[in-house]
């Protein structure tokens, strides 16, 4: 039988390693297609805020050889989409741009509290057409291998890198949660 004083001894050890373990968080990224609008959706689906940061997406190493199309002109097909904030425009500190036939986009955040997301819509297209979808059309194993970054304001740690898989889903664990 345990004695209370070293149960109490015990009980006190076991909430200090659990208070000074680090709190993680997760990001996830997820790409959708659609027509004529893909859609990004960027989630803190951890337990704490993650604070200023800079969330780039980039679509240079994917299956699909895949661009913004977001202007008539260009190296896109068919229909153009410019970028479009849908959810959590005020989360962006600004309004991020897009060159037609680029591959990367910058987001910069005030901050990512848990459970709160920036989803976008854009045109996104092949320019391998290896898919039997066509190049206006994107499928999830056409977007594997593109990037996603994130690098917070301030800290002293290297960027946190993803790539999409081939459901179309990038995770990126946290450590940087701020209280």
């Amino acid at each position: 039988m345990i004695k209370a004083s070293v149960f109490l001894t015990m009980l006190a050890a076991a909430g200090f390693a659990i208070a000074t373990t680090s709190a993680r968080a997760e990001v996830r990224v997820l790409f959708q297609e659609g027509a004529p609008k893909d859609r990004f959706e960027i989630r803190n689906t951890g337990g704490c805020p993650l604070g200023p940061m800079t969330l780039t997406l980039d679509l240079t190493a994917s299956a699909g050889g895949l661009i913004f199309d977001t202007a008539a002109e260009g190296p896109g097909v068919q229909v153009y989409q410019p970028l479009e904030v849908v959810q959590g425009a005020a989360l962006l500190r600004v309004l991020p741009t897009v060159q037609d036939g680029g591959r990367s986009i910058a987001l910069i955040l005030r901050d990512l509290l848990p459970r709160e997301g920036v989803a976008f819509t854009i045109d996104v297209d092949d320019t391998l057409t290896r898919s039997p979808l066509g190049q206006t059309q994107v499928a999830g194993s056409e977007i594997k291998g593109a990037a996603v970054a994130i690098a917070f304001d301030g800290a002293a740690l290297p960027p946190i890198q993803a790539q999409f898989d081939r459901n179309a889903v990038a995770v990126l664990p946290v450590s940087n949660c701020i209280s």
